[in-house]
């Protein structure tokens, strides 16, 4: 039990990456706080962890709202009496468009989502870890955040401040035995291509974007990233810090 006695929250949980890494961490040991906006999917991964060594609690929240990401976590603290691990994982993709084709309202939904949930959600968990010793922040980027070029210009641009958050946290914090890593995911079988730009989707964005694809290996699963984040959670990256992972099945290795 890699997790025991600790207690996460993590956004985006009712689906893809978010649902298995709420559902490994409980496997693991963890008390889990699953955030989205999607109760029903939450209650459905409750009902599967029942009987894990680790407790998952659905909380139903749309993480937007700064408040509500205060309340997500005084909801950890006040069920299980402390929270010790914080995964940001909910993100929305774009409609593939470069620069030139981006529209404000696209720009402003994405990185309120992929961006500015982060920053709430940091901001109020490291005040929480000063006073209980330390904690870990896992953030979900993207390749697109290391390379920028795996997708549109306001997904990259957003992903590419996920890292820069994650790396200035974990120099900022490193002697308050706060960790802050993140992970970097290639293609992942998960509903990101659902999102609602998607519907609208730059196919000249698409064609360029798409240059890169057959040297993609294979398609990942949630499961492999969520194995990932049990990782960095655990003590045994103790010493991993600032570092933002690519888990690509070598797609980005050439």
């Amino acid at each position: 039990m890699k997790l025991k006695g600790k207690t996460a929250v993590v956004t985006g949980a009712s689906s893809g990456m978010g649902r298995e890494i709420a559902y490994y961490f409980a496997k693991e040991g963890a008390n889990v706080v699953a955030v989205a906006r999607r109760a029903e999917r939450l209650n459905e991964l409750v009902e599967q962890t029942k009987d894990f060594e680790g407790r998952v609690v659905a909380y139903s929240a749309d993480i937007t709202n700064s408040q509500k990401v205060n309340e997500m976590i005084d909801e950890a603290i006040k069920q299980f009496g402390r929270m010790d691990i914080l995964v940001n994982n909910a993100g929305i993709m774009d409609d593939m468009s470069a620069v030139g084709d981006v529209n404000d309202e696209m720009f402003d939904k994405v990185f309120n989502l992929n961006v500015k949930t982060i920053l709430y959600s940091m901001r109020k968990a490291v005040k929480h870890f000063e006073e209980i010793g330390g904690g870990v922040i896992i953030n979900i980027s993207s390749i697109a955040g290391l390379y920028g070029g795996a997708a549109g210009a306001t997904y990259t641009a957003s992903k590419h401040a996920v890292v820069g958050l994650t790396k200035n946290t974990a120099f900022m914090y490193a002697l308050k035995n706060i960790r802050c890593n993140a992970i970097c995911p290639g293609a992942v079988a998960t509903e990101i291509g659902n999102s609602e730009f998607m519907k609208n989707i730059n196919m000249e964005g698409v064609q360029r974007t798409g240059i890169g694809m057959p040297l993609n290996p294979r398609t990942g699963e949630p499961s492999e990233i969520a194995k990932v984040a049990v990782f960095l959670a655990s003590d045994d990256a103790s010493f991993v810090n600032g570092q933002c992972i690519a888990v690509d099945g070598g797609w980005r290795a050439y």
